[in-house]
């Protein structure tokens, strides 16, 4: 496999696990929800978008997490799903101040076993490096995007655009 990498503020990280694709059945992962209850792609039905984001507290995981949680009332078909490694209480605390109720957040804390059947776990910090998928009603990803630089916005009208595809609006 080859060696795939993100960069931080330009600086260079390898990342862990494949690099999915649309046509690639979704990996299954056990994250934790906000009521620390596990959390799989198997819990999860319909078309979603898993919104992947190093860390809630930062100025574009904020932002993007904000911006799918606006979104969400529009697609009503889809479910919205933020991953991070972010402790599930600060997930949560982070939820209610930023008044986002429309959005599932769920944390990679315990094993980074997401990251890692996503492609999306930073090696050397432990963190997941920004990401958007769109996984339709049979499991299959219709969408993927790795921004290359973490302190990046992801595409948001082609996220968005795939998964009003997958949901036949």
């Amino acid at each position: 496999m080859a060696e795939r990498k993100t960069t931080l503020k330009g600086n260079p990280f390898n990342l862990i696990g494949p690099e999915l694709k649309s046509g690639d059945k979704a990996p299954d992962f056990e994250l934790t929800d906000n009521g620390l209850k596990p959390l799989k792609l198997s819990d999860t039905q319909g078309v979603r978008i898993v919104s992947v984001v190093p860390s809630l507290d930062t100025p574009v995981c904020d932002q993007q997490t904000r911006r799918f949680n606006e979104e969400a009332s529009k697609l009503p078909a889809v479910s919205i799903l933020t991953v991070s490694c972010d402790l599930p209480f600060a997930q949560k605390r982070w939820c209610g101040a930023a008044g986002v109720d429309k959005v599932t957040t769920a944390s990679d804390y315990k094993n980074g076993n997401f990251g890692e059947a996503w492609g999306t776990m930073i090696d050397e910090l432990r963190i997941e490096c920004r990401a958007v998928f769109v996984v339709d009603g049979k499991g299959t990803i219709t969408y993927a995007q790795y921004v290359p630089e973490v302190a990046d916005h992801p595409d948001y009208d082609g996220a968005l655009g795939a998964a009003k595809a997958a949901a036949g609006a």
